[in-house]
């Protein structure tokens, strides 16, 4: 049976908001880093697909989450292009060769890498309890070309950002790479059990104007309609971070199911200028979350009223910290529950 958050993705009200959090299954965690320490590095956890599946399944034990968001990374799509990936204690994660300087001609694909990705969704789709939906997820094109072409990440995505000025045409051959392998990667972890899957965006707000219609919704637009083809009943959450007044245009023309809101964005500014219905997820601030202060119970409840006429998944703008409290999580997710249980005025 379709659990709450699914049903919600697809646009039902229901009597409470479902709840999950982006990065949910992470650092935070005192049972991840025990399997961490005992396993290895996160590239060798993002491969054992067991160990995946477990970290996976620690915050729906934990918390009871409407969600399982998959254990992997968006940097997967790249490796299997053929980039060397490694993540380096302190320094974040590292492309090779940076296609700054390199042609995309010269990798060499492996798209086995993808598989062990694909067991992890079936072993968590079995071990699920029953009503919990399986999110699968791929970065956007936008934000993992920033990688590729700088080898690494940046504040600015410098590297990408001025290639796209100085050889458009290269930096969209590398584009259109990502939407393809999107494309297949997505609809693979469709097949394997995924339920619904989120874009991650999380550069998107780097750009102009004009090169946020080019470089995010068009490429976006490209993966959802494909995969709206193959996968009808599969809903695609779009979740451009940073985009702010550009999010209407995102969620009018990438044909995405539902859209994730920032933290910098005003809940009741959303619900004004988005698509009348259009299911909703956002946008507690982690750093806030972070803090615990008292603000967090307010905050929270101020969100939930605002999206209280649309379809709502409640979750953070970006990311949990990895310094977060558990007693702090243990507290949103009382006020969100309890706001439930009092039907929060969402009617049928």
């Amino acid at each position: 049976m379709p659990g709450l958050l699914l049903d919600t993705l697809n646009g039902k009200r229901g009597a409470r908001v479902p709840l999950w959090l982006m990065r949910q299954a992470g650092r935070y965690l005192p049972e991840y880093r025990a399997l961490r320490a005992e396993k290895g590095g996160f590239l060798a956890l993002a491969y054992d697909s067991e160990a995946a599946c477990e970290i996976t399944l620690q915050p729906i034990e934990r918390f009871g989450f409407d969600g399982a968001i998959l254990f992997s990374d968006i940097l997967i799509v790249p490796h299997a292009i053929g980039q060397h990936l490694e993540f380096l204690a302190g320094e974040g994660p590292k492309l090779s060769p940076p296609l700054v300087d390199a042609a995309l001609e010269g990798l060499t694909p492996d798209p086995l890498r993808y598989d062990a990705i694909y067991e992890t969704v079936r072993l968590c789709r079995r071990r699920l309890p029953e009503g919990v939906t399986m999110l699968g997820f791929a970065g956007s094109p936008w934000t993992v070309a920033t990688y590729m072409v700088a080898g690494e990440g940046s504040r600015d995505q410098h590297e990408a950002r001025a290639l796209a000025y100085r050889d458009p045409a290269k930096l969209d051959a590398i584009l259109d790479r990502i939407v393809t392998e999107t494309i297949d990667y997505l609809s693979g972890q469709i097949g394997a059990g995924a339920e619904a899957v989120q874009l991650f965006d999380s550069w998107a707000g780097s750009l102009a104007p004009d090169e946020f219609e080019r470089l995010v919704i068009a490429p976006n637009a490209k993966i959802v309609a494909e995969l709206r083809r193959r996968h009808p009943a599969t809903p695609v959450i779009g979740f451009p971070k940073g985009s702010g007044e550009k999010l209407s245009a995102y969620a009018r023309e990438t044909g995405v199911q539902a859209v994730g809101v920032d933290e910098t964005i005003d809940p009741v500014w959303a619900h004004r200028e988005l698509p009348q219905g259009m299911p909703v997820q956002g946008n507690f601030d982690p750093l806030l979350l972070l803090s615990g202060s008292e603000r967090l119970e307010s905050r929270a409840r101020f969100i939930l009223e605002a999206f209280a006429d649309r379809p709502h998944v409640f979750n953070l703008g970006h990311g949990i910290d990895r310094r977060t409290p558990i007693e702090h999580v243990e507290r949103l997710i009382a006020v969100v529950r309890d706001f439930e249980g009092d039907g929060g005025g969402r009617g049928p």
